[in-house]
């Protein structure tokens, strides 16, 4: 089934989609599921255990909290950072959280939490039981909930059927590379203009266009925040933040945009909305936080360079259509291929760092970022495929090893060489034209999830492996 590009980016707060927003949004619907059973009024006690890599790395993804703060109603598109940091720091001291927003009083800390690092359950590693007792210490309602990657959550109780486009019929309905290509052979239409036919089956074209131009807006407000904002980031490792350092050296040697220096501009968008993700900003999971700054990176080469990249190009004897209605259409056909791409990933692998590595997150962040500027420099369907599949092949195996369990190294850096990866990837599809790849787009999918199925548990976020545990023993 088809994936929504609006659930592939969601507004959301940092610094993790899987750790942060959706144990947030699990939390929020434990506490419908009460009320809709009509036993919110009787719940005198809650009790959460959070499993495998929640508990070994929530700690520095602020799942803690994001727990918590959920119980109480809010949701990760709706809450404010300033929110989070008064309302965390209330329930610290020992206020109680109203459970559900406008329920029971209930006294819930940080501590009460029930940790089991080291358990897996067999659905999901991101695992999470919530229970709601009474007076009497008897269960009334119990839930179990898996936060899959980018935000996506699933419980045992319902299917997955709600991270489809809306459970509505769409007229190019696909869940492989090959089917989204059979489309636009058919259709001879963009993948972006598939993806953009699927999206108005259940919305109208404004509010497609407003939702996607929302969303870039967003990325936009992250970055520019970020520059802002100087010092270093929390959670004790002591990371500088480079951002408006870089900005400002940039602004001195580079005020008119020379493309020469597009890869520093690159570097620094990434390098910015990660470093915004880190300190608990809102965000756009694109398609997870771990992951945000490469497509909003790329975004920012597609609107400022990708025209002169073009005449660059075609000045050395390459040809590409050069079609531009506006600077809205290029972000709207961008999010919209790289969205197509996304679902792709998400129906026949793992976004999850938690699942199946870093390869899932910024692997799958930089082949729907290459897809997006493929589409936009004009480049065809089948060129689309390979530079996604090109991005891709590049980041397979890679670990999810964050020091300390904080996304910030090696994740903020590893943001940047993941979205200038992505720009070499559409500038090789477009130069080699329409020849087809050796390996599809479908194939380094599954590959991806077959290597992250055979990847140990020391390298999938939590803690145990890798650079978390050289730095923490040097």
């Amino acid at each position: 089934m088809t994936v929504s590009v609006f659930d592939l980016f969601s507004v959301g707060v940092g610094p993790s989609s899987s750790h942060t927003v959706g144990p947030m949004t699990a939390g929020a619907d434990f506490a419908d599921l009460v009320r809709t059973h009509g036993k919110l009024d009787d719940v005198a006690s809650l009790v959460v255990d959070l499993y495998g890599s929640l508990a070994a790395t929530g700690r520095g993804h602020g799942t803690f909290p994001a727990v918590l703060l959920g119980l109480e109603g809010h949701r990760p598109e709706t809450i404010t950072p300033q929110t989070i940091d008064t309302r965390s720091a209330e329930i610290e001291q020992g206020n109680p959280l109203r459970f559900g927003g406008d329920g029971p009083q209930v006294h819930l800390r940080v501590a009460d939490l029930v940790l089991h690092p080291l358990t897996f359950l067999p659905r999901h590693s991101n695992g999470m039981r919530f229970r709601a007792l009474d007076k009497n210490g008897n269960v009334l309602v119990e839930r179990y909930s898996y936060s899959i990657g980018g935000g996506f959550v699933v419980h045992d109780d319902e299917d997955t059927s709600a991270i489809t486009l809306d459970e509505c019929e769409v007229p190019y309905d696909y869940s492989t590379a090959a089917e989204l290509m059979d489309h636009c052979e058919r259709s001879g239409l963009s993948v972006a203009e598939i993806a953009w036919a699927n999206e108005c089956a259940s919305r109208s074209e404004e509010e497609v266009r407003e939702g996607l131009l929302h969303l870039a807006a967003v990325m936009q407000e992250c970055k520019d925040n970020s520059l802002t904002r100087t010092g270093v980031l929390p959670g004790g490792l002591g990371t500088r933040r480079r951002a408006p350092q870089w900005y400002e050296r940039l602004c001195t040697i580079d005020p008119h945009r020379d493309i020469r220096y597009w890869v520093e501009w690159v570097n620094l968008v990434a390098l910015a909305v990660n470093e915004e993700n880190a300190s608990g900003g809102r965000v756009v999971t694109a398609p997870t936080n771990g992951a945000a700054g490469i497509i909003p990176a790329v975004l920012f080469y597609a609107t400022h360079y990708s025209d002169r990249a073009a005449t660059l190009m075609n000045d050395h004897g390459y040809s590409f259509s050069d079609r531009r209605e506006g600077m809205d259409d290029v972000v709207c056909e961008f999010l919209l291929a790289a969205g197509a791409i996304g679902s792709v990933i998400k129906e026949q692998s793992s976004i999850s760092g938690a699942e199946v590595g870093c390869q899932g997150e910024v692997g799958s962040a930089s082949s729907m970022a290459a897809a997006g500027l493929t589409q936009v420099m004009g480049g065809s369907p089948k060129q689309v495929m390979t530079a996604a599949e090109i991005a891709m092949e590049h980041h397979l195996g890679l670990t999810c090893d964050p020091v300390g369990g904080l996304v910030q190294v090696p994740c903020i850096e590893r943001n940047a060489i993941a979205a200038v990866k992505a720009v070499n990837a559409s500038r090789m599809a477009l130069i080699d034209g329409d020849g087809a790849s050796i390996v599809s787009l479908d194939n380094v999918v599954k590959t991806m999830k077959k290597t992250g199925a055979d990847m140990s548990e020391k390298y999938k976020e939590t803690a145990l492996g890798g650079l978390a545990v050289t730095i923490v023993e040097c």
